[in-house]
């Protein structure tokens, strides 16, 4: 009896330690087959853009500083003018009357004040001589005072008059290119009519919003003598890099409230003249990044604001994980707390497994998936 129950035991361990296999076949054979992807550490460079707005290095209106009728237009939209160069002008007839009439007056009362000059002196003899009282000379006096104030004025009314006359020859404050021209010829012009606006694009600026994280960046760069961000790039509209690298110049003072960002300006030279104000595109920094741990994009998912990925512990199950991420780029993260070198996360379909569930992990080389 006793050989007959060892016999019974053996063959009912048998029994139960196939089921535990067999069971442990069907989990796995149900298990999803996912990309799992192991964390490095390596040095990287980190490339990060922002949208830009492009303005010339001037842009200024030009309006008309008189009433009149635009007698000539002298430029055409788009044209390059130099300095000084004649833009517009209008009607001048009776601003050279207002001229005329100015140096008149101013001659007729430098007249007078030359008659009240001789009448001090003449006065001022009678009253040595005893001839005529004291007060005679005074009033000679306070005679010429009158005329030497009206002269004064009207020397100040012939300078407004031919002010107004010179207003009448718009010229061009600076070396530019000349914008839309609204006004035809004979239009009537009150002052403060906007003619054209003139853009000096020799160079331009580009604006561009940077995170406080960042700003410090750079600031740190900087104060450590790194010239990583000393020439910046510029991708177009269309997505062509442009020829010329630029140089950031400024920053502005203080964070916006609504964004915690902070703009900087870049100057970049334009010899070519294809860019002009009012263009857009992308600004270019970058930078190197010692021992960075990278994270491909599609590892990653977003929830309440933050960001996660799946974790593949030794037992093949997966384990919901936030990180903190130092910048994104186009292909992947570059983390700045949370995952570490060495760590196995799924690399794509996160969307579709839950934490805490078994998987069939098939290993995927990182590079390869920075690389698509």
């Amino acid at each position: 009896m006793q050989i007959h129950s060892a016999i019974y035991i053996s063959l009912a361990a048998i029994a139960m330690a196939g089921c535990a296999t067999k069971a442990n076949n069907n989990a796995d054979a149900t298990a999803k087959t996912l990309p799992v992807t192991e964390l490095k550490a390596k040095d990287t460079t980190m490339h990060r853009s922002y949208v830009t707005g492009i303005e010339a290095q001037q842009n200024v209106e030009i309006r008309a500083r008189v009433n009149g009728f635009l007698d000539a237009i002298h430029v055409d939209e788009g044209d390059e003018v130099k300095k000084g160069q004649i833009l517009f002008s209008i009607s001048d007839e009776e601003f050279k009357a207002e001229v005329a009439k100015a140096r008149a007056i101013l001659s007729s009362v430098i007249a007078e004040a030359k008659g009240a000059a001789l009448e001090v002196d003449r006065v001022k003899l009678l009253v040595e001589k005893k001839v005529v009282a004291a007060s005679e000379l005074e009033v000679a006096k306070a005679r010429l005072a009158a005329a030497e104030a009206k002269t004064d004025e009207a020397r100040s009314s012939l300078h407004a008059a031919e002010n107004r006359l010179q207003y009448t020859t718009i010229r061009a404050p600076f070396n530019g290119v000349i914008d839309r021209i609204p006004l035809k010829k004979g239009s009537l012009i009150t002052e403060g009519a906007l003619f054209t606006t003139i853009s000096d694009v020799a160079n331009v600026y580009a604006y561009f919003n940077v995170s406080e994280t960042e700003y410090l960046s750079y600031k740190n760069a900087i104060d450590n003598h790194k010239h990583e961000y000393e020439n910046v790039r510029l991708v177009l509209a269309d997505g062509t890099d442009y020829d010329f690298p630029g140089k950031i110049e400024t920053i502005e003072g203080e964070f916006e409230e609504n964004t915690g960002s902070i703009a900087f300006r870049a100057k970049f030279p334009n010899p070519k003249k294809l860019l002009k104000h009012g263009a857009s595109g992308k600004v270019m920094l970058t930078s190197e990044v010692e021992d960075a741990v990278l994270v491909p994009g599609k590892a990653v998912f977003e929830m309440q604001d933050k960001n996660y990925v799946f974790v593949v512990g030794k037992d093949n199950k997966v384990k919901m994980k936030n990180f903190v991420p130092l910048s994104r780029m186009a292909q992947c993260y570059i983390v700045q707390d949370g995952l570490a070198p060495g760590e196995k996360v799924v690399s794509e379909g996160v969307q579709s497994i839950r934490d805490g569930m078994l998987i069939q992990p098939r290993m995927v080389p990182i590079d390869s998936l920075l690389r698509m």
